[in-house]
């Protein structure tokens, strides 16, 4: 019999825990809803725009442009007096080879209609870009005097 009194006490005591255990749980929970539960704050107007100003980009940055100024300002005069150098440069990749159907350097048949277009034509499609050729032939760095420089090159060799 004393080890079955030993097994009611064990089951006793037991459930007691287990009782005592919900009942600190309860209570946790109850404490932490009346804890978390807090009034919502209400943003001013005011809170919000410095709210925003504070998280707002110190910069931005737009390399076009700052590619473009720098090339600009550090040798127009040289890339618009040295037509052939930029053709060198930047065109002959494509003009030299004959490239994605460009006219190349000296084809007088290639070059005579688009000649007879005129100058202006000619600098304008080199600009803004025609067919397969990006604007500037693809770089953006060179000035629009160097550009037209190296279009009145490639015009020079193909009369």
């Amino acid at each position: 019999m004393s080890s079955n009194m030993s097994d009611n006490d064990f089951v006793k005591n037991f459930s007691l825990m287990i009782g005592a255990l919900i009942a600190l749980a309860v209570v946790i929970f109850i404490l932490a809803q009346i804890i978390g539960t807090k009034p919502a704050v209400t943003a001013s107007v005011d809170q919000d725009k410095a709210v925003v100003a504070r998280i707002e980009p110190v910069g931005q940055l737009v390399l076009a442009k700052a590619v473009s100024a720098v090339a600009n300002s550090v040798v127009p005069s040289a890339q618009a007096a040295d037509g052939q150098g930029t053709y060198q440069q930047a065109c002959f990749a494509c003009h030299g080879t004959g490239a994605a159907g460009a006219p190349k350097l000296g084809d007088k048949a290639a070059w005579g209609p688009r000649i007879a277009q005129g100058t202006a034509t000619l600098h304008n499609h080199a600009l803004h870009g025609i067919r397969a050729m990006p604007a500037k032939g693809g770089r953006a760095d060179l000035s629009d005097d160097a550009v037209k420089a190296a279009v009145d090159y490639m015009v020079s060799q193909g009369k």
